[in-house]
């Protein structure tokens, strides 16, 4: 199912879409054990299921569009294909849509994509994810694209990170999934400014439970990301108790998500990083303050 007619549905009939992300196979993850994992993930009856690709444009663009195949084929669940324009010619561009519509994707996620470590750009045709969301759109997909609460790592403000928000959805995305976040309040100031902006295609709230000191230091400095005060209390806490930290990190995500339902956001989709468990905590927590 296209992720606009998702979306529309969900409106028209008062409810609110609940998604999932995984990851295709890498270092020890095979293909066996990610199909494991989305089988496990479309139990939950997610209204879809996203799959991303590898960091810097190179790797997986096949495994992505296949998991992706399955998970709708096999599963009977929407699923969206993630696609990185960072290093891509024009050619290179095409290939992918070539590749993606042979697997049946419908709905594709448009990124610009992780720099390499190095911190230089590869050689390509594309700047910015709204490069490459034009001719996603006249391939037929349904385009979807990324937004960030508190503004791109390399945006100087956050008013300039929305009017690129806004190119992204003049450019043809019809939904946006945002970057993770760990405080509610700095969503809603940006879900505002996004109204102000003129911003009208639905916004999916993006939530990843912190399961590790380390992880969420990571996630701090790659996605700029602010840490209020409950989750510093949370690690100081549990900072010799791994296991009572992960747990706590699953509470704080299950406990922004109904926050984030009870104030009527378009959607919620959980970063379960190929763990079941987080996916079903979130779909338990949300369940249980009525229907989605």
């Amino acid at each position: 199912m296209r992720i606009d007619s998702l979306f529309a549905a969900a409106r028209a009939a008062g409810t609110i879409p609940v998604s999932f992300e995984m990851f295709p196979p890498k270092g020890e993850l095979t293909l066996e054990r990610a199909r494991a994992a989305a089988e496990k993930l479309c139990a939950l009856k997610p209204d879809f299921v996203s799959v991303t690709c590898s960091a810097g444009g190179s790797g997986n663009s096949s495994a992505t569009a296949d998991i992706a195949q399955m998970i709708s084929r096999d599963f009977g669940t929407s699923s969206v294909a993630h696609l990185t324009g960072i290093g891509l010619t024009h050619a290179g561009l095409a290939e992918r849509i070539a590749a993606y519509r042979a697997a049946g994707v419908e709905n594709v996620l448009a990124l610009r994509g992780d720099l390499p470590q190095t911190g230089d750009a590869p050689s390509g045709d594309f700047s910015y994810a709204a490069d490459i969301i034009p001719a996603l759109v006249d391939a037929g997909f349904c385009v979807g694209a990324a937004a960030y609460p508190e503004g791109h790592i390399a945006c100087d403000s956050l008013a300039e990170s929305v009017r690129h928000l806004k190119l992204k959805q003049d450019a043809g995305a019809s939904f946006l999934v945002t970057q993770l976040f760990f405080d509610n309040d700095l969503f809603y100031r940006f879900r505002e400014l996004a109204d102000a902006a003129g911003i009208t295609v639905p916004i999916t709230c993006g939530i990843m439970p912190f399961m590790s000191k380390q992880q969420v230091t990571r996630m701090v400095f790659m996605c700029g990301a602010s840490l209020p005060s409950p989750v510093i209390k949370l690690l100081a806490r549990f900072e010799d108790d791994p296991d009572g930290l992960m747990r706590a990190g699953i509470d704080y995500a299950c406990d922004q998500l109904v926050d984030l339902a009870e104030h009527g956001v378009d959607g919620l989709h959980v970063y379960a990083m190929n763990r079941p468990s987080v996916a079903r905590a979130a779909m338990q927590a949300l369940r249980a303050i009525g229907p989605l």
